[in-house]
């Protein structure tokens, strides 16, 4: 699954949205209800703007439009594309929201994205090596690495928007992951002194079932309230909530399977504490 999710990363990639790629975002409301997605976006590529993506969105009569164009420079775009929209539709159409984004500006906001969640992993890792030791550490980056790609590769699987809010759902999940991690190798980190006499891969077989319920019952209440959020939200944070979902399934998946096992691989059984 791992190495789908990088194949997805590298072949098809994200679905990066208007935060990213620049261009414009539109939300309007139709006064006539009977109009639908379909005659909107034939009206949109009319006008020659480029790629055009149009989603429900709210109440029945809203649309969300995405229009991937860089001539958002002129005062007078915003109101020529509605006049020609009501007229093409026969019918009044509000703008209830717009939101332009340059290609300069959304080039910068992807770099610095980026820069946020390596920053983030090479914090957690210092503090977990400062904290135990460097296996510790090492073992934690990779399982937030892994986090990390399984989450993007479930956003390029889904087609998922690529967003600012979705920055923040990879962070938040790092932050959730390591959490958990932590919890478990302090747990490790008893063992290790308790149980001196027996092989490293009992004293983890007994830090993880020790830790077992608290970990399972955090993470079945954090999803939860996710899942409140996903089906009460709206599709406004969507993209954000579908990240965080699948980042705390993953996330606890990694903190038991991958971060504690990288120890062993490691080759702790010598077990020096300092």
């Amino acid at each position: 699954m791992l190495f789908f999710s990088i194949i997805l990363l590298l072949f098809k990639g994200l679905n990066y949205g208007v935060d990213f790629k620049g261009g414009t975002l539109i939300e309007l409301r139709t006064e006539n209800p009977i109009i639908t997605i379909a005659e909107i976006r034939q009206s949109f590529l009319k006008m020659n703007l480029g790629d055009v993506t149009v989603k429900k969105f709210g109440q029945k009569n809203d649309y969300l439009v995405k229009i991937e164009t860089k001539e958002t420079g002129n005062e007078n775009f915003i109101k020529s594309i509605n006049d020609k929209l009501s007229s093409d539709l026969g019918s009044k159409i509000n703008f209830r929201r717009v939101e332009n984004v340059g290609p300069k500006v959304s080039s910068e906001l992807l770099k610095s994205g980026v820069i946020a969640i390596l920053m983030s992993l090479s914090a957690m890792m210092i503090y977990i090596w400062l904290r135990f030791e460097w296996q510790f550490g090492f073992g934690a980056v990779v399982a937030l690495t892994h986090d990390v790609l399984f989450t993007l590769g479930i956003l390029v699987l889904l087609n998922v928007e690529f967003s600012l809010s979705t920055i923040a759902a990879i962070l938040t999940i790092a932050g959730y992951s390591i959490n958990d991690t932590v919890v478990i190798y302090d747990r490790i980190r008893e063992s290790m002194r308790k149980y001196k006499q027996i092989s490293f891969d009992e004293v983890i077989n007994i830090s993880l079932n020790g830790t077992l319920s608290r970990t399972l019952m955090t993470s079945l209440t954090t999803l939860m309230a996710l899942l409140a959020l996903f089906i009460f939200g709206g599709i406004v944070i969507s993209s954000f909530i579908i990240a965080l979902i699948w980042g705390v399934l993953i996330g606890t998946y990694s903190s038991l399977y991958v971060a504690s096992p990288i120890l062993t691989y490691l080759k702790q059984e010598k077990r020096q504490i300092n």
